[in-house]
C-alpha cells in the first residue's frame, strides 16, 4: 500500500487533504514528532502484532508501550510482534508506515486507551514519511476498530 492508498480510503470520509508528507523520515515515534513539531506522545504509533486469528493492529499514543499481562488478557495469547520482513505483507504498509487505513481485509484494528487523553493524533499514512492529523472520533471513524482495549503500561 502507499500514502496514496491512504489518501483514496480516507477520501469518502472528507480526510484525504489531513494528510501530510514529509521531505524527512517519519518512521519513529521520535522522528514523527520532530517533523511534525509536536510532543510525541501526540503520535498515534500503530503496532502490528501476529495472533491466532491473524494480524492485529494496536493504535496507542507515542509515549505508550504495550503492557504484555494486559496483552495476554485481552487476546488470550502472548504479544508477539510481527517480524519486519513480514509486515508489510501482512498489514499492506512498510515498517514505518504501518497505520489503521487502507489495510487488507482480516487485520483487526484496535485503539488503545492512552489515545483518549488527547483531542488531535497523528497516525502514519502509510508510508515512513507521512502523517494524517485526525481528532480522536475522526480516528476511530477512519480506523473503524473492533474495540478499544487497555494493553498499554501508562493506562489507569
Amino acid at each position: 500500500m502507499s500514502v496514496q492508498s491512504v489518501k483514496e480510503y480516507l477520501r469518502p470520509l472528507g480526510l484525504e487533504e489531513r494528510v501530510i508528507e514529509f521531505t524527512v523520515s517519519s518512521a519513529t515515534v521520535a522522528e514523527a514528532a520532530a517533523a511534525l513539531g509536536c510532543e510525541p506522545a501526540r503520535i498515534a504509533k500503530t503496532m502490528s502484532f501476529l495472533t491466532r486469528e491473524g494480524p492485529v493492529l494496536i493504535v496507542a499514543a507515542g509515549d505508550e508501550k504495550v503492557d504484555n499481562h494486559k496483552f495476554k488478557e485481552t487476546f488470550h495469547e502472548k504479544a508477539k510482534m510481527i517480524p519486519a520482513s513480514e509486515v508489510e505483507t501482512l498489514t499492506g504498509h512498510p515498517p514505518g508506515g504501518v497505520c489503521p487505513f487502507a489495510n487488507p481485509d482480516g487485520v483487526k484494528t484496535y485503539l488503545d486507551l492512552s489515545l483518549k487523553r488527547f483531542d488531535t493524533v497523528y497516525p502514519a499514512a502509510g508510508s515512513g514519511q507521512s502523517a494524517v492529523r485526525l481528532q480522536i472520533p475522526e480516528l476511530e471513524a477512519a480506523a473503524r476498530p473492533a474495540g478499544w482495549v487497555d494493553v498499554c503500561k501508562g493506562n489507569q
